[in-house]
């Protein structure tokens, strides 16, 4: 890591610490109101500003900010300059961050049901996100009406989509045998782990940050993830094999700090809301173009061979994980959820 880099995540612990201690004597800090009953909105995520979560953040910034006519200042922190994968959940519910975007796998330990969102092969396509995951669809209330979430002083706000995973590894995979033996990087998430034995292979959870280098070392054999997380870190250049596999989803759960939210003023807290409404529909239209985008950057390249699975080589690896993992996980889950998603499928 850079001097610079350090110096700056130094600076920024500092500042932490000065508004914690400001806080605490009453006076104004980061997400406290300010003059004429101004607010900051400090947003922490870990990944780059050029993909899908990190363009619909400065989407966000600037509806907020346009939209309260600057009584709400949003300060954007991308990369885990300001907190990474193994801290950012905790600087939501103190408070020490008001925002955070993080991938529906994160809320595990939490807020379980939300593993929904892990299941293998739930959305057939990307236009199938929305109506799933729907406000008045079981899995919809089980994410946006989470009494797991309100205990611990989260709202969720939206989903940001970041499109579907692909597998990737040095071996040609096309069939369950084909991942037999390997190792793979997953999120946090017993579902992940799950999916991934039922395939014959192995898991490893590990920071996104740290994906490149495990592979690049050998430390891991492949690892799942859309195209443009693909591209963004490099992962290719590691890795020999992508499958269009299409088997997965990372969603970012936008959420906010309940009680930072209860504290704005009502026409602000519909500023907050319309504002992620609007940058998740910007969202879903930057994922799908970027991930097209990483794709031909991925093929250009010419390190990595993309593999498309005939239907049969499809319904074999669908198989192997439904409807076993999903009603492995329907206690955790929801009975109903799980019941209406496979009813969604044909009863499968």
């Amino acid at each position: 890591m850079s001097g610079s880099v350090w110096r700056r995540r130094a600076l920024v612990a500092v500042v932490l610490m000065m508004t914690s201690v400001l806080a605490g004597c009453g006076l104004r800090g980061a997400g406290q109101p300010g003059g004429a009953g101004s607010f900051t909105i400090r947003f922490s995520h870990v990944v780059t500003p050029s993909t899908p979560k990190g363009q619909a953040a400065t989407k966000f910034k600037e509806l907020v900010e346009q939209r309260s006519a600057g009584r709400i200042h949003v300060e954007v922190y991308p990369n885990s300059e300001l907190y990474g994968d193994g801290n950012e959940m905790q600087a939501l519910q103190s408070g020490a961050v008001q925002m955070l975007a993080p991938a529906s796998a994160k809320f595990t330990t939490i807020a379980p049901a939300l593993q929904v969102l892990d299941l293998p092969f739930l959305f057939g396509s990307v236009q199938e996100i929305p109506k799933v995951v729907a406000r008045d669809t079981a899995a919809g209330r089980a994410i946006f009406e989470s009494q797991e979430l309100a205990k611990r002083n989260i709202r969720a706000l939206e989903l940001w989509d970041n499109g579907l995973k692909q597998l990737s590894s040095n071996r040609p995979m096309t069939t369950p045998a084909d991942l037999t033996g390997l190792r793979f990087r997953i999120q946090p998430s017993d579902v992940l782990r799950s999916q991934f034995e039922a395939w014959g292979a192995r898991s490893t959870p590990l920071a996104f940050a740290e994906v490149y280098s495990a592979l690049q070392q050998g430390l891991i054999d492949g690892q799942e993830n859309p195209y443009s997380n693909i591209s963004s870190q490099k992962m290719h250049t590691v890795q020999r094999y992508i499958t269009e596999s299409d088997h997965g989803y990372i969603g970012y759960l936008l959420t906010i700090n309940e009680k930072f939210f209860a504290g704005l003023p009502p026409d602000l807290q519909r500023v907050v809301l319309d504002s992620a409404r609007d940058s998740a529909a910007y969202n879903r239209q930057v994922s799908e173009r970027l991930n097209a985008e990483a794709k031909r950057t991925i093929q250009q390249a010419h390190t990595t061979e993309i593999l498309t699975l005939t239907p049969e080589q499809r319904r074999a690896l669908t198989d192997a994980v439904i409807p076993s993992v999903w009603r492995q996980y329907e206690n955790v889950i929801g009975k109903d959820i799980v019941e209406e998603l496979l009813a969604r499928r044909g009863g499968r």
